[in-house]
């Protein structure tokens, strides 16, 4: 129970730590300045970092493929309901005829 519970918070703090570093540095290339706070020579031609790597495109990131999921509607689980359908059927008149029509507006 204890172990379990160190675990979860190992990984909720190191989520938390990683998603921090991606902004400090998406805050880098935004800001050259804040960059050569932390690399003096920032401004070289020759500077490699993860900072110069991300501004100019050089830095992969994993391709993920995701399932969709499509929800399921609740009525996909009810039972289709009977419906019963009469029709009136006229048999004073001969094959083929229909019953009148009424020429007076509705």
């Amino acid at each position: 129970m204890i172990i379990r519970y160190f675990k979860q918070l190992g990984q909720s703090v190191l989520a938390s730590l990683m998603v921090v570093v991606v902004l400090l540095l998406d805050a880098m290339v935004a800001s050259p300045d804040l960059h050569e706070l932390i690399h003096h020579d920032a401004d070289t031609p020759g500077h490699e970092c993860a900072v110069t790597m991300l501004a100019h495109g050089q830095a992969d990131s994993p391709v993920v493929d995701v399932a969709a999921i499509l929800p399921v509607t609740p009525d996909a689980f009810l039972q289709p309901a009977m419906v019963s359908a009469f029709v009136v059927r006229v048999e004073s008149l001969l094959p083929g005829r229909g019953p009148p029509v009424s020429l007076l507006p509705s």
